[in-house]
């Protein structure tokens, strides 16, 4: 069950947040920066696996919390060309992949409840009416709450139904 929503996603009751990303990413910038802030560890630990196994585009990397919640980094942007520069842009065949790859996941890992934002239209620059038909297409049979948190409100819950 796919339903749209207006909040703020680090408020989400979600088992897991999924959210794009490029290797190499800095985490300074959209809903990563916000994840960074909240969740230093978060960060840390990218980092340190970014040194140790140098992903690629389309793949995805899950950093569990203490609380056992979960954030997917999904990898839907190009790395950035030099250790100091921005990251490159999404690309729909890199969210295909990711999307695929969360599919999987969510079912191997028997998650009960996803939130994400609009992915890969923000600092990714894709369109959103490109992107929601391929989130419908891969995650839209799993049985399962998914939550797109479409417009952004800083500090506001979401009214997330679980039905």
């Amino acid at each position: 069950m796919i339903q749209l929503v207006t909040g703020d996603i680090l408020l989400s009751n979600a088992q897991a947040i999924a959210h794009g990303i490029a290797p190499n990413d800095h985490f300074d910038s959209g809903l990563a920066l916000s994840l960074r802030q909240d969740w230093p560890a978060l960060h840390k630990d990218f980092r340190h696996y970014l040194h140790t196994a140098h992903p690629k585009s389309g793949s995805l990397w899950i950093w569990t919390r203490a609380d056992g919640r979960r954030v997917i980094n999904l990898f839907t942007q190009e790395p950035a060309p030099s250790e100091h520069a921005h990251p490159g842009r999404a690309t729909y065949h890199n969210v295909n992949l990711c999307l695929r790859e969360l599919h999987k996941l969510v079912e191997m890992e028997k998650i009960q409840s996803l939130a994400l934002p609009r992915l890969a239209t923000g600092h990714g620059g894709l369109a959103w009416d490109q992107v929601e038909p391929l989130i419908r297409q891969h995650l839209g049979g799993l049985e399962i709450p998914i939550y797109i948190y479409t417009t952004y409100k800083k500090g506001v819950p979401a009214p997330e139904d679980s039905k």
